[in-house]
Order: structure tokens, then sequence, then C-alpha cells
């Protein structure tokens, strides 16, 4: 550990020297002042302040009469001396990487814009790319020809991309890339093949989200991939030895509408390989950084400790090992603090590094990675790291690491229910509770790309199931009781794994509601939310003329944002200050339930399915497409409110409504219904019979599955649907209570209303939830028919 290292240096003879001539420099006396000599003792406040500090025991032989900031100061001032004597030498180590100079920053790699075929386009730096064209490739502006280096892959989509090496002297054509020529290697997961002039089958396919380390070894001459830290094997031996100055370029090559982020060195890697190397060198100041951090987190962890009642803690301040930490707090945090954002102001350009690596894993083991979460100390770490400047854009990268960090969480078996993205998203929703935070959030650049990521979820491959769900059992099948238990106890895991994150995404999205921007005019809350759904309904629209099965980069994120919407609608919002400015003033809010469940006289602005809006006129609608439904049912101009009484169904003279006390069918479901199902069910091949269901027993998900059955009663109304057109050959009788009336008062451009989130969720459904639907029934038909033949 880079600490270690730094505590071997010989600190104690610097310690001395500076303690020795303490009273010959006096301190500020304005400072904030704390006395050594406490009840229990002047030697125990020594021991305290090493272990905090990281020095060696007893390497503080005298105090001085008080220890203040300027005290804490320069005991780390030598200490960064010191480390800086003893860092590691990079230079040394990195004498077979070669870096053009492009007109950049110097010693960093970029995209050589001369090697460039195709139209391949930074999209956000530093270094996300898509292709424009049919086949797009590049190459970096730095080789190798000797030692062990790596570079990672982040797949923003999951298509034909071909990632590894090329000499400068392989051509790239509109249909040649990286691996299509002698030296030139590359890995393709969407074919599952390696490439180097022709095609050979290796590693495992690829999805969004998966990290693709690309290691080349010119010691023993071999070309081998990772993918997310796990080794695919050997993927090239033998490969020629180059001169220095003529080796191997980083390369890449994408179809169009692939995206990926490549990442050299300008972060941390996330799945570093043992002995590889980094295109590009780690800031020299990380071990520093790192170590100052860890020292603030051991002042935190002491603090705790001294307000708890653990008899191991007291037994150690009997024995005169820790001094009593709340009044050392002050001087020795913000003397931490002092150091560390100087490091920063001195290393600017390495801000984003130190964001991403050191500060994030900071934050995350202060918070702590599941429940319950130590909330007071991260509260004072961010009310510490405020109070310096340069913490604003220090924030700004933390969140936009987190917001990644979601975006290629995988779900680990073994984590759950604490697994995949809930202990960034967990850590990020506490944050943001802060309105200080939040500010810095919106005012960043990237704020709906961050929003975006922190409602990704990393799906699974094919290996990745085995080890999700080791054992599979259904009805008929040869394996045993115990692989019956075993598979319930990992789907159960799993479930809860999902209910955490999805728990997540909904306090995110309340935060997002509930902001109010500080900006003039005055905005009203949920128009953060609104700006962020129409942002996002765009660029979906955009990319979905050319959307592919692979390509689909942003489907987990249109099906988080269906299932909190649809969460809010049928259970309405978590706090009555958030849904009470969402609600329409005619809207009945004393009922019971959401806005999908309320009863009574209810109405709805038919303009929200008139918009103009380019994005919505293709959507295929109840009925048919937009243009055709206004062809056959005309619609007057002026903008008029759709009205009907919410849930009737008729039982002679009884009137059955989502306010009494027996439930329409979409609420309810009758014992005859039940047992028919549970029959259905029963009888299927491709299910496990008795995984429980208790995690998924929230309302919304009976709604669903109760009003998407094809035989729902004949005497059920039909509610309004986008097409405003009731489907009369399921049976349905005619809407009895509906009727119209002119609107009072024209849709508000800044109140959020639960009637527009409601147009939103129906349209994510056919973006992004429908053909989700399609593609399972498939797989499940697919299945199904495998297990026939597997049992005859």
């Amino acid at each position: 550990m880079a600490e270690d290292a730094l505590r071997s240096n010989g600190f104690s003879s610097g310690l001395a020297l500076i303690l020795s001539e303490d009273d010959q420099k006096g301190y500020n006396q304005n400072s904030h002042r704390i006395s050594c000599y406490d009840d229990i003792g002047h030697h125990s406040v020594e021991r305290t302040m090493e272990y905090i500090l990281d020095l060696p025991h007893k390497s503080i032989h005298h105090l001085p009469p008080s220890v203040d900031v300027d005290f804490i100061r320069c005991i780390l001032k030598n200490y960064v001396a010191r480390s800086g004597n003893n860092k590691t030498v990079y230079h040394d180590d990195r004498s077979g990487v070669s870096l053009a100079d492009h007109g950049s920053e110097p010693d960093t790699v970029v995209i050589d814009n001369a090697s460039v075929c195709g139209d391949l386009r930074v999209v956000r730096e530093p270094f996300l790319v898509e292709s424009f064209a049919v086949f797009s490739s590049a190459r970096v502006n730095a080789c190798v020809w000797k030692g062990k280096w790596m570079y990672e892959v982040t797949l923003e989509t999951s298509g034909v991309q071909q990632l590894g090496w090329a000499t400068v002297s392989c051509p790239f054509t509109d249909r040649k890339g990286v691996g299509d020529a002698e030296d030139s290697y590359a890995y393709d997961g969407r074919r599952v093949s390696k490439w180097n002039k022709d095609q050979r089958a290796y590693g495992q396919s690829w999805v969004v989200g998966d990290v693709i380390g690309c290691c080349i070894d010119l010691d023993v001459d071999t070309i081998s991939f990772y993918r997310n830290g796990v080794s695919l094997g050997v993927a090239f031996d033998g490969i020629r030895k180059m001169e220095p100055g003529f080796g191997y370029y980083p390369a890449i090559s994408l179809s169009e509408g692939e995206r990926c982020d490549l990442n050299f060195g300008s972060r941390p890697f996330k799945y570093p390989v043992d002995g590889f190397l980094p295109i590009q060198a780690p800031p020299s100041s990380i071990s520093l950084v790192s170590s100052l951090l860890q020292c603030l987190h051991k002042l935190l962890e002491v603090q705790c400790l001294d307000k708890s009642d653990l008899r191991y803690f007291e037994k150690l301040r009997r024995l005169k090992r820790f001094a009593p930490i709340e009044e050392l707090y002050y001087p020795v945090s913000y003397g931490i603090c002092e150091e560390f954002f100087n490091i920063i102001k001195a290393n600017s350009p390495s801000m984003e590094y130190i964001a991403w690596g050191p500060v994030v894993s900071f934050l995350l083991e202060v918070f702590g990675m599941q429940a319950p979460h130590d909330c007071v100390s991260l509260d004072r770490v961010i009310d510490l790291f405020l109070k310096f400047p340069g913490s604003t854009l220090l924030f700004q990268h933390a969140i936009a690491a987190l917001s990644w960090n979601c975006r290629m969480a995988p779900l680990v078996l073994v984590d759950c229910p604490y697994s995949g993205s809930y202990r960034f998203l967990a850590l990020a929703c506490h944050m943001l509770q802060r309105e200080d935070l939040m500010v810095i959030w919106w005012n960043s650049s990237n704020f709906q790309f961050t929003m975006e990521g922190f409602l990704s979820r990393k799906g699974p491959n094919k290996q990745d199931l085995q080890f999700l769900v080791p054992s599979v059992w259904w009805p008929g099948s040869c394996e045993d009781t115990g692989s019956e238990s075993s598979m319930m106890l990992a789907t159960t895991a799993l479930s809860a794994a999902v209910n955490k994150m999805e728990e997540m995404h909904r306090e995110l999205c309340r935060l997002v509601i509930q902001f109010i921007p500080p900006i003039t005019p005055p905005q009203l809350r949920g128009s953060v939310f609104r700006k962020f759904l129409q942002n996002f309904i765009l660029n979906i629209r955009g990319a979905d003329h050319t959307i592919t099965s692979s390509s689909a980069s942003n489907n987990s994120v249109i099906v988080s944002l269906y299932t909190v919407i649809l969460h809010f609608l049928s259970e309405g919002f978590p706090m009555a200050e958030v849904s009470g400015l969402v609600l329409d003033s005619r809207d009945n809010a004393g009922t019971n339930g959401g806005f999908l469940h309320k009863g009574g006289k209810r109405s709805f602005p038919i303009g929200l399915f008139l918009k103009g809006d380019p994005h919505r006129t293709w959507t295929s609608r109840i009925g048919g497409s937009m243009n055709n439904l206004l062809k056959s049912h005309p619609v007057d101009d002026e903008i008029e409110d759709i009205q009907w009484d919410e849930g009737c169904m008729d039982d002679g003279d009884a009137r059955i409504t989502h306010s009494t006390v027996r439930k329409p069918c979409c609420c309810s479901i009758s014992d005859v219904d039940s047992v028919r199902t549970s029959k259905d069910y029963a009888r299927s091949t491709v299910r496990s019979s008795k995984v429980p269901s208790s995690s998924f027993s929230e309302r919304s998900s009976h709604v669903a599955a109760e009003c998407s059955t094809s035989s729902l009663s004949d005497e059920i109304e039909n509610k309004p649907s986008s097409s405003a057109s009731p489907l009369t050959g399921f049976g349905y009788q005619p809407l009895q209570h509906l009727g119209s009336a002119p609107l009072t008062s024209q849709l508000s451009s800044e109140i959020l209303r639960q009637e527009e989130l409601l147009d939103v969720m129906l349209l994510l459904y056919h973006l992004g939830v429908a053909p989700n639907f399609r593609q399972a029934s498939v797989l499940l038909h697919v299945s199904a028919i495998a297990i026939n033949f597997s049992l005859r």
C-alpha cells in the first residue's frame, strides 16, 4: 500500500527535527487551540496523533503547549516532503511508451485525428466516442514497444466493435479496421471473435456496461483481453517485436451508432490488471492524496468510537492508547483538508483523477457499502470540504463518477441485497438531499448525462447468469429438490437487490422533482424533472430510427423511468409537499392511493395527446398512428378536458368504483380468476413453481398483471387511452359516463402535473418497455421448446 511505503521512510527523525524546532518557530496565536494536558494525560494525546496521522509509534516525543491547525500542517508538510522524495518514479518504468505531441496537454493521450477513417467523434470529454459512419476506425497518439501495458473500454453499446492494438502501417478503410491486417489485433464481443487478418472464436459475448481490458505484454509477446476484470485468456501470442518509436498503438473500430468510453489512464481503471501499466501516467500526487484521506477517515473512526460505549475503546482509553478526540477534531481535520486542497490546487489537471479515484473511494468507505449507513460522518466530511475553494468542481467530478459507476455495476449474488448500483445510488441520494450539492450537480454541464447514468442498470450475459442463478429447476426436470430451493434462494436475493435499486431510483427522482433551481424567473418544483424527461425522449427518438437490439443503450433507463413514474402514479408520491405541487387542483386529493386509483369524477386534458411534437406523431397508439387517429376521429382545436366516472362497474343496482369496498377488476382478483391463473401458471414448463412473490407484492405489480390479461370482465368500462378509442373488439361496453368540458385554465408550462407523467409513461412504454416484453416472450417460447425436447 502507498501508506505503508510512506511509513517506512524514516519519518520519525523528520518529526523529531520539526518538533525540536517547535519552540523556535512558534505558532499562530489566533488559530484554534486546545490544551494537550487533559485528564487522560499528555502521553495519550501523542499516541492518538500518531494513529490518526499514520506515524510510527513514539515518533512524536514532545508536543507544543497547544495543538492547532498550524502544528498539524507542519507535521503534514514534512510528510509531503518525505513522500515527494520517495514517490514512485514513473518515467523509469515507462521507457517503453512514446507519446506524440498533437497540441494537447503534455504527456496526455488523445485520439490521433490524422488516423481517423470514417466519422468518429468525441461526443463527451474526455473519451466517449461514437461512430457516425458505417465503419469508423482510429488510433491514439501513443505507442508501446516494450513492457506490459493496458487500457480500458467501457461499452455504451454492445454491437460490432473491434478493440485492440495496431501498428501505424495498418490501413483503415470504410470496410477494414483494427484486426483486419497484419500486426493488427482485435477482440469483438458482439461476434465473440478475435481478429488478425481473419476471424476466430474467442472470449464471451459482451453487454452494455461491460469494461473490456485490452492488455499487451511485450515481454512475452502476447495480447489478452479482460471482461470486467476476468481474463478471457491469451488471444494472440508470438506477436512481432517492434523497435523503439514504432510500436503498437491502442486502436478501435466501431460500426455506425456504436459508442464506447476509452480510458488510457486519465481516470483510475475500474479493473486494473496486476503488472500492467496505463498508457498515460497517473498523477504523481495520488499516493499522498490517498494517505491524507486515509488520515481523515481514521480521525472520523476514532471520533465515532469516542462517542460510543464500546468496552474495547474504553479499555484503550484506560491504557492511554487514545485521548478524547472531540477537541482535536477541528485542528486535525482542518489541517488535513488544507494540505489536501493545496495539493489539488497545485495539480489542477489531475482533479478528475483524484475525484474519481481516492475521493469517491473515501466517501464510499465513510458512508458504508450497505445499510445502516454512517450519514453523520459523511455530512461532517461534506461540511468540511465545502469550506475550501475548489470543492465545487471536486463534487461535480465525484457525482459524475458515482453516476458512471452505476452504468457498469454488476449484480453479485453474494452481495445481495446491497448489490448492483445500490451503494453508488445510496451515496448519491444522501449527498443530493443537501440543497448546496444539488445546485452544484444541476449547474454541471453533464447533468442530463449523469442523471441517465444513475438510472442505468447493467445486464448480464450468459456466463453472468450462470453465477447469478447457479441452479435452475422446473416441474418435471431431472434436478432434485435441492436445486429448487437453491433457485428459490437465488431469485429471492436478486429480487431484493432489484427492489433496493428501484427504491433508490424513486428517491433520486423525488429529489429532482422537489428541487427548485436558483434562477430567474423563479421556477416551480418539477421543472427540472420535466426538462430532463423532454431531453431524454428527444435523444431516444433521435436514435430510434437506427435502433438495433445491440445499440439500445438507453433501454435500461427507459425501463427505470417507466417503473418510477408508474410507482408514483399508482402508489402516490412519498412526500406530501411533492405530491401537493404536482396534483391538479381538480383531483380529489382526499382519496386514498395514487393518481391511477382515484375514484369519482375524473378529468384529463386531451391536449396532452394532441401535441404536435415530432417525437410523438410517429408512435403507434391503440387504433393506429396519431395522424390516422386524427383523421378518423377529428378533435376540436379548442383544448378540452375529457371527463368520466373513474372505475365504475355496474353490478345490478350497485356501482363498484375505486372508492367502494368492492374494487373494479384492475384492483381486485376474484377467486375464480385466482384459481384459473394459478392453474395456468402451474402448467407452465418454464417457471419456478414456489418462487416467492412477496418481494413483488406492490399494488402496481398486481394492477399491471390484472389489467394486461385478455380475459377481463366484459362489464369493465374502458379507461381513457391515448387513442380515446374504445376496444369494441374485446367486448367492452361503451363508456357510459364520458363527457367533455372546455378547459378552464390552460396547461401550465411550469407546474409538473401527474397527467403529464402519465403521458410520458405511455410514451416510454412504446419506446422501450413493450419491446422488452416482446423479447421476453420470444425467449420464453424458445426456452419452452428446448425444455420440451429435453424431456422427450
